[in-house]
């Protein structure tokens, strides 16, 4: 028996030896299959986040007075839901509104297009005639001129020079049926500095004439002059919100000055309720004696610092849905139903239409993976009656800063920065084609 014993204690050793190895073995073999199973299911996220557009669209719910809309898209076994971009737990999500919303298709038809494509330019309808001013060419090339489209003969009519000193872009503009109130806006291409001369144009002797500065220079879509086009407000002409100076800094003033017949009727601008919130690139509009203030951002592209040229750098952005309202009395700002998707890059992009008011394109939240910016590619209409969004159609791709009228039955818009293609809503190139389609609302 003794003799036997160091041969039993070798067969233990070589078990527990057999043992240690294979168990290292299959812990190592879960080790890979688990490596493998992670590394398939980041490619598959990458793989689906990298896809703006998912297979199936999300489901847009257009909200009663009062409440938010609610974009889902399912992910895995979970719905995500945009609620001021978190969940309940507090947790950021990705946001479904990179996506295109369900939308009908509509009959565009093109038009001849604008002698020059421009990006940031401005636009006013009197009867018959589409006035388009200035605007970018390239990020290096600004427009200094107006042309003028007809809408009874379908054709470009004519062009004349603006101001030497009148802003380039971001222009603030109006109309009283006759004069074009073109207020305040950048100077200049690139990220130069805005100015505060304003300048009225006269479109039946084709002259322009100057008018009070504002109190402030304002930037990158600065002033916001509210009208509907065919009248001012009330006997005055309001500016408000935009950036300031460093075009990040929001602004929050609202000034209004009293006009007739392109001559202003005080020698300064006054003081009215300040606007919830600031920042450039909204939608602005008077309609049945109310004024609506609609979508917009906080942040925008602002000069590098030292540079001599004044060549933009990116900065943060934050697109909102806000819409607001103020009435005859001005004594408090009413907020309203959001629109169906945080949009900006409207402020000449709407048309009212049978007691509602049309936005064509425009540009949503950031990819939440690649950080680019979104292009809008739908059409929305805000019912005046009940408050309420509706998403009416899809324009024939996306595109930011269209120019947009309405006359006899059609929808147009023309110019701006349009996306890369149907599955890319990146912006690439600038346009300035023209496309109407028949609308019934």
């Amino acid at each position: 028996m003794a003799k036997n014993q160091p041969q039993s204690k070798n067969s233990n050793s070589c078990t527990k030896f057999v043992f240690i190895v294979t168990f290292a073995c299959l812990v190592g073999l879960a080790c890979i299959i688990n490596l493998a199973s992670s590394f398939s299911f980041y490619s598959t996220y990458l793989s689906f986040t990298s896809n703006w557009m998912s297979q199936k669209p999300p489901t847009l719910i257009v909200p009663r007075a009062g409440e938010e809309p609610q974009i889902s898209d399912k992910v895995g076994d979970g719905d995500l839901k945009r609620n001021k971009g978190r969940t309940s737990d507090s947790k950021r999500f990705l946001s479904a509104t990179f996506a295109d919303l369900p939308a009908p298709d509509l009959p565009w038809e093109q038009m001849p297009s604008a002698p020059v494509p421009r990006l940031d330019g401005s636009s006013i309808k009197i009867n018959n005639l589409f006035y388009v001013l200035s605007g970018y060419g390239t990020l290096d090339y600004v427009h200094s001129h107006v042309d003028v489209f007809n809408f009874t003969e379908n054709t470009w009519c004519a062009r004349f020079d603006a101001p030497k000193y009148m802003a380039n872009s971001h222009l603030g503009v109006a109309s009283d049926g006759r004069f074009i109130y073109v207020v305040s806006g950048q100077y200049g291409p690139q990220c130069r500095s805005p100015t505060s001369a304003a300048y009225v144009l006269d479109t039946q002797t084709k002259q322009w004439l100057e008018f009070p500065p504002l109190p402030a220079p304002r930037q990158v879509t600065p002033i916001f002059i509210c009208s509907n086009h065919t009248r001012l407000w009330r006997g005055r002409l309001h500016v408000m919100g935009g950036s300031k100076e460093n075009r990040h800094t929001p602004g929050l003033e609202h000034w209004s000055i009293a006009v007739k017949d392109g001559k202003a009727l005080e020698k300064d601008w006054r003081s009215e309720i300040p606007i919830p919130r600031g920042g450039p690139h909204r939608a602005c509009v008077v309609a049945n004696d109310r004024l609506f203030v609609i979508g917009g951002q906080e942040g925008d592209f602002m000069a590098k610092p030292g540079s001599p040229t004044f060549k933009c750098s990116r900065r943060n952005e934050v697109v909102y849905e806000d819409v607001y309202m103020l009435e005859g009395e001005m004594k408090k700002w009413k907020v309203l139903p959001p629109m169906p998707k945080p949009n900006s890059h409207i402020e000449c992009s709407w048309v009212i239409v049978n007691n509602s008011i049309i936005i064509t394109g425009g540009t949503t939240e950031k990819h939440p993976v690649n950080n680019r910016m979104i292009l809008v590619g739908e059409v929305f209409q805000f019912h005046l009656d009940s408050l309420t969004w509706s998403v009416i159609g899809k324009l024939p791709y996306r595109v930011k800063t269209t120019l947009a009228a309405f006359w006899d039955g059609y929808l147009y818009f023309t110019s701006g920065q349009r996306d890369r293609g149907p599955d890319n809503p990146q912006s690439l190139k600038v346009v300035g084609e023209m496309w109407r389609a028949r609308i019934n609302v």
